[in-house]
């Protein structure tokens, strides 16, 4: 049986086995069980307190006859179970995970609770200076529990050595000053990954680990450069990085992460010098564990067998570490190239073995058989994953290239060569191989066999007459210019006539790409509606608004709606008027933490500039910056290209188009942030930006566009068109093109969709279908309900075809049940700028397979809605005690990614986001869980600059809703913010006295209430008209355009 993976696959095995263990044998082999485990996963603090736990166990449990023990076994069991062992293992445990800060201190303190335990029954004076010893040791290590530590220290001064305890205590604490300090800055990380497990949630644990990994390794590499004698923090020791490494991998989440385990093992390469020890991993040691964890991934068994050579082990023992990467079955799963990695590290070390001091005739044998049977298997391989007819060999052809070199130092000049031409046959089209090709040629040349050049140009014309090749241009100048220096006058002819006449066919070859290209770039254009999605969601808009009703709004409503529709209408304008595909280029090499400011200024005679983006690029010494810089115009983008290949300070820029560069992205899940669009398109390359929407006008947009760092990744990314993500979510990806446009799709939009007013509370959706069903085919019935599941008298109908919702308006004022029912077409509302969801409800509606919205589906009776019952309406102020406000929240950021991130606190009964106020108010069903999501959230980096604030609603509605432009306006340019003059209040004067200024006269007693109805040329009061009934709207109406005069 093949041995588990990780520190959790191998503690079910030994407790399976420890609880089956009924005799001495078995426990002895409980015993050898857990020293496997633990030389698979040798900092493990659960396996190692486990494991000292069952040992301990056997040692009290041996010394006398109450665990029922065999007398036999009990003898025995003294002997191979005794206290001088018992108190080793733990000391070993203890040294093993001193260096894990998180949790080293539930070793190490059950340890030293037995050696005080052990010391207490015959203290001396040299056992006591050696406790004395190991608690000086351990303070001086970084620790999560180290004030424990200090104070179960301080009770042993007092206790045997009460004298010496204030000197004792200050030398301590100056000693253990360092390891507090490396803790206090690892403090942040830890608890960010404590937090994420509490919740368990995996994904974030992941990330805070590898942002925790990465910290830790930047500051390792900063002490290894540091200069002597600079001030600043204490340096981070490199086994600290390495307990965390360690640390992290033991675990099945980051464990079978293979580029973790890369890293850890470049971190080794680094610092190897520095950790020199016993009890410190060597890279082989590691390698042997990562490839155990993940045995599909080529690159770790061929840094393994590198590794083994590096260390001196026999031919034997490396071609074991071969064979067991090549026997797993699992090297093909990700396809040819792990099998190409290993065989290729394998082919290199049996070459390097021909040309090492001291090879024979047999390792000249060896390395000439395995070469051609490597060769073999990785063609089946390839046939066995491709077919015979797909499989086309390795792209970079390194097998082949080990092999022809390992031929040429041999002196078999002829058979390398067969092997290039072998090779012309699957390579024929790649400028690479034939560049390769020639250089062999050119080298070989100078040999006594071969003292011309003429089979190196006869290579190159084999080349430049070839029409397929993917760098002809480059290639014909290869040729011109090898004729031009090695060649005679007929031949160097010859190859002008033939580069001409090929240079023609390349000219027309490219015209045709370059139409094609244009073609397929065209056809591949989302259809969307300025920076609205029409493919994504059916009516996102309208269909809120049928899941909410006007008594669910939180006072402090946004502006009117009228300004409103026209800010988002001259939004929309604006951006129509923009190109921001075509009108933008990527600058590439700018200097590193170069200013926004500088790159405007070198670009501002080229054309004016809309917008400017700047992120960081590569690593270590090598680091640059790039820009994506949106102009004015297409015309701004061709000036702007003339500064491509010029300096800009001492680097020299790269400037090329940004067409082809982002992407339309829609019909994602909700929550996705762009963390979460990182990870899905990794395989395609580096993401330099997303641009999100504004939701502040209409939250439930639902895209983004994604700009990537070359157009080969963008071209890879829209492979994922059409993707399934979640099982429920049809992705669109396409490339962003604003011109084309597309009418809105959906119920609404297209008129199929009939709302219907004062519907019956008792009515069902089934009851709705059976009415309307007569007009045309209902597709589906919704009806508005409250958070206690009770109908709000109003439902839609979404009809197969606009004619059969027009002729259901004939229900329009026909009673149904108890109610006259108002039915009209459904309208079109894109003005939404807040959202009000409960426990189980999404404010953005879920896309189904096709990447339509549908509701959810609400009960379909009473006696699947909740009741309330037997339960009390909770007061204004116990709902507002456990309500808390979120401030400082993007008006990027939708109510999902809200829930998502305050969901782990506690059960949300109510989320309303208030873009309007840049913030979100969420009422919890727990006092204690709204005071924990409050402390929690403050601080939070909610997107890249915008941390969360908490209060209360007032200070949410002292808030202003959020004014950005991504347009840089400069100069007289620039617009001043509108200005919104409030009017002025009514002036109100008091009335005329009744005496002379002694006030009005009051009537005394009880006297009857005047009727203002029946005074001659009253006003009336309390909403009503003259008529006594109600004001309608109309009447309100009509008193406010006449200034109050009616």
């Amino acid at each position: 049986m093949a041995d588990p993976v990780g520190e959790d696959g191998w503690m079910s095995l030994v407790d399976e086995a420890s609880r089956s263990a009924g005799d001495l044998e078995q426990r002895v082999g409980v015993v050898e069980l857990y020293k496997r485990a633990l030389r698979a996963e040798p900092w493990s603090t659960k396996l190692w307190l486990a494991y000292c736990e069952w040992f301990w166990s056997l040692y009290t449990d041996c010394q006398t006859s109450d665990a029922g023990w065999p007398e036999e076994e009990q003898m025995v069991g003294q002997d191979i179970f005794s206290l001088e062992l018992a108190l080793e293992a733990w000391q070993e445990a203890a040294q093993a995970t001193q260096y894990r800060l998180s949790d080293s201190h539930e070793v190490w303190n059950r340890w030293i609770s037995i050696e005080l335990e052990e010391l207490s029954k015959a203290p001396t004076r040299p056992r006591i200076d050696r406790l004395r010893k190991i608690f000086e040791d351990r303070l001086q290590i970084p620790h999560a529990a180290w004030n424990e530590t200090s104070q179960t220290f301080s009770t042993f001064i007092s206790k045997y050595d009460e004298a010496a305890w204030e000197a004792t205590m200050v030398k301590i604490t100056q000693l253990a000053k360092k390891a507090k300090e490396i803790y206090g800055q690892c403090e942040a990380y830890e608890l960010k990954i404590q937090k994420a497990v509490e919740f368990g949630d995996i994904e974030t644990t992941k990330l805070a680990t590898k942002e925790y990994l990465d910290w830790e390794v930047q500051q390792v590499f900063k002490a290894i450069h540091k200069k002597p004698g600079k001030k600043g923090p204490p340096s981070t020791p490199p086994i600290l990085c390495i307990a965390l490494y360690e640390r992290a991998l033991s675990s099945l989440s980051l464990g079978s992460d293979p580029t973790t385990w890369e890293d850890y093992i470049s971190f080794l390469s680094v610092v190897k010098a520095d950790i020199a020890g016993p009890n410190f991993p060597t890279i082989r040691a590691v390698l042997d564990r990562a490839t155990s964890h993940c045995p599909w991934h080529g690159p770790l068994w061929a840094r393994y067998i590198l590794s083994a050579e590096l260390d001196g082990l026999s031919f034997s023992d490396i071609e074991h570490i071969k064979h067991t990467a090549t026997s797993t079955g699992v090297l093909e799963r990700d396809g040819i190239d792990a099998v190409l990695d290993v065989y290729a590290a394998w082919c290199g070390y049996l070459r390097r073995r021909t040309v090492a001091q001291g090879a024979s005739d047999e390792d000249m044998d060896v390395a000439e058989v395995g070469l051609q049977a490597a060769l073999e298997s990785v063609q089946e391989s390839g046939v066995r994953l491709y077919g015979k007819k797909d499989y086309k060999g390795d792209p970079n052809f390194r097998i082949e290239r080990i092999l022809i070199n390992f031929l040429t130092a041999k002196g078999a000049i002829e058979d390398a060569r067969n092997v290039w031409r072998k090779l012309t046959v699957v390579r024929g089209d790649s400028y690479d191989f034939w560049q390769q090709y020639y250089f062999w040629e050119m080298t070989v040349r100078t040999s006594p066999r071969t003292s011309s050049s003429s089979l190196a140009t006869g290579v190159l014309m084999q080349a430049a007459n070839r029409k397929t090749l993917d760098w002809p241009e480059r290639m014909l100048e290869v040729y011109i210019r090898h004729c031009s220096n090695y060649e005679d006058a007929p031949t160097f002819s010859s190859a002008l006539d033939v580069c001409h006449r090929m240079s023609k066919g390349v000219a027309k070859r490219r015209q045709r790409e370059a139409a094609e290209a244009a073609a397929t770039y065209a056809q591949q254009q989302p259809q969307i509606v300025v920076e609205n999605s029409a493919a994504v969601d059916e009516s996102l808009g309208s269909s809120k608004r049928k899941r909410e009703s006007a008594s669910d709004e939180i006072e402090g409503t946004s502006s009117k709606k009228m300004k409103s529709e026209e800010d988002e209408k001259a939004f929309q304008e604006q951006h129509l008027k923009r190109d921001r595909e075509n009108t933008t280029v990527l600058v590439t090499n700018l200097p590193e933490k170069v200013a926004a400011t500088k790159v405007r200024q070198y670009f501002k005679e080229y054309g004016h500039i809309n917008s400017l983006t700047i992120e960081p690029e590569g690593d270590g010494d090598n680091v640059s910056s790039t820009a994506l810089i949106e102009f004015k115009s297409t015309e701004d983008v061709q000036s702007a290209l003339l500064r491509d290949g010029k300096y800009f300070g001492e680097n020299q820029i790269h400037v090329e188009p940004g067409t082809g560069l982002t992407l339309y992205v829609t019909n994602y899940p909700p929550t996705a942030d762009e963390a979460y669009f990182r990870d899905l398109f990794k395989s395609c390359g580096d993401i330099f930006s997303i641009r999100w929407p504004s939701l502040k006008y209409n939250n439930q947009r639902r895209f983004c566009y994604i700009s990537f760092r070359t157009k080969e990744g963008a071209a890879a990314a829209t492979q994922f068109d059409g993707q399934m993500l979640q099982s429920r979510y049809k992705l669109v990806a396409k490339y962003s093109n604003p011109a084309a446009k597309k009418a809105r799709e959906g119920a609404t939009a297209e008129g199929r969709e009939v709302h219907v007013a004062s519907l019956d509370l008792s009515a069902t959706e089934e009851d709705v279908k059976d009415i309307f069903q007569k007009y045309g085919k209902v597709q589906g019935v919704r009806i508005l309900r409250n958070m206690a599941g009770r109908s709000k008298g109003a439902a839609f109908i979404d009809f197969e075809k606009p004619e059969e919702a027009q002729a259901a308006c004939e229900l329009n004022g026909t009673k149904f049940k108890s109610q006259i029912m108002k039915v009209e077409v459904s309208k079109s509302v894109n003005f939404k700028p807040t959202t009000t969801t409960g426990k189980a409800s999404s404010a953005s509606p879920a896309p189904d397979a096709d990447g339509d919205s549908v509701m959810s589906p609400a009960p379909t009776s009473d006696e699947h809605q909740p009741s309330t019952h037997g339960f009390e309406t909770p007061s204004s102020s116990e709902i507002s005690a456990r309500t808390i406000a979120l401030m400082n929240v993007p008006d990027t950021i939708n109510d999902a990614r809200i829930r998502a991130l305050v969901e782990p606190y506690g059960t949300i009964t109510k989320l309303s986001l208030r873009l309007d106020h840049q913030g979100a108010i969420i009422e919890f069903s727990d006092v204690a869980e709204a005071g924990k999501a409050a402390l929690g959230l403050e601080g939070h980096e909610i997107a890249p600059g915008r941390k969360l604030k908490t209060g209360g609603l007032k200070d949410l509605f002292h808030e202003r809703d959020e004014k950005r432009t991504d347009k840089i306006q400069i100069g007289q340019n620039k617009k001043p913010a509108p200005m919104f003059v409030q009017p002025s209040a009514p002036v109100r004067r008091p009335g005329a006295g009744g005496r002379g200024g002694l006030g009005q006269k009051r009537g005394l007693g009880y006297a009857a209430p005047r009727n203002p109805a029946t005074a001659e040329g009253s006003i009336p009061t309390n909403g009503t008209n003259e008529n006594g009934k109600p004001k309608s709207n109309e009447d309100f109406k009509k008193m406010f355009l006449s200034g109050g005069k009616e």
